[in-house]
């Protein structure tokens, strides 16, 4: 065996793609979308997603149709915004980290009327599908819901970003 400097499954430098590397560039909102209750619950790590103000406010985001969350073909759903204390909780509902019994024994959950609801985030979006079927985009499926409610919490946000999951603080 050969122990190597380089990450085996990166491509060499001038073999990576371009476009990746500049949305690698981008910060992005780390946000766990779940739906359900009790032992029906369903979530994903979402970190490709908008939220626009207006009458009624919508939130669009971009999901992976094969996802444990979008199987449920959900009609509501909770986008849990996540700060920098849930880096392993977002690995887990991503599905690139363990979590033996479901990434809802990690961190506690409430249930709420539009789905499971963490304690302790950034805030939380109640949200209600609209009637705009979703359409693919890309290799998601670009879902759009009416935000029926939204609390802010007392977490500080946490974006992602060349790979690596960054605090955000209101100073920085």
């Amino acid at each position: 065996m050969t122990i190597h400097s380089d990450h085996p499954f990166v491509p060499p430098e001038g073999e990576r793609d371009p476009l990746r590397r500049l949305r690698g560039r981008l910060p992005s909102p780390v946000s766990v979308w779940t739906t359900g209750s009790g032992r029906d619950r369903a979530g994903l790590t979402i970190s490709s997603l908008l939220v626009a103000d207006g009458d009624p406010a919508r939130v669009l985001g971009l999901v992976d149709a094969d996802s444990d969350f979008w199987d449920e073909d959900p009609s509501t759903w909770v986008v849990n915004v996540l700060g920098a204390d849930h880096r392993f909780l977002a690995d887990a509902f991503a599905g690139t980290a363990p979590a033996p019994g479901g990434p809802f024994t990690l961190g506690t959950w409430s249930d709420g009327e539009w789905g499971p609801v963490l304690d302790g985030s950034v805030g939380w979006l109640g949200v209600r599908r609209a009637d705009t079927e979703p359409r693919q985009v890309g290799w998601g499926l670009l879902v759009e819901g009416v935000v029926e409610r939204a609390e802010i919490g007392p977490a500080e946000a946490m974006v992602h970003v060349r790979g690596r999951y960054r605090g955000v603080s209101p100073t920085s």
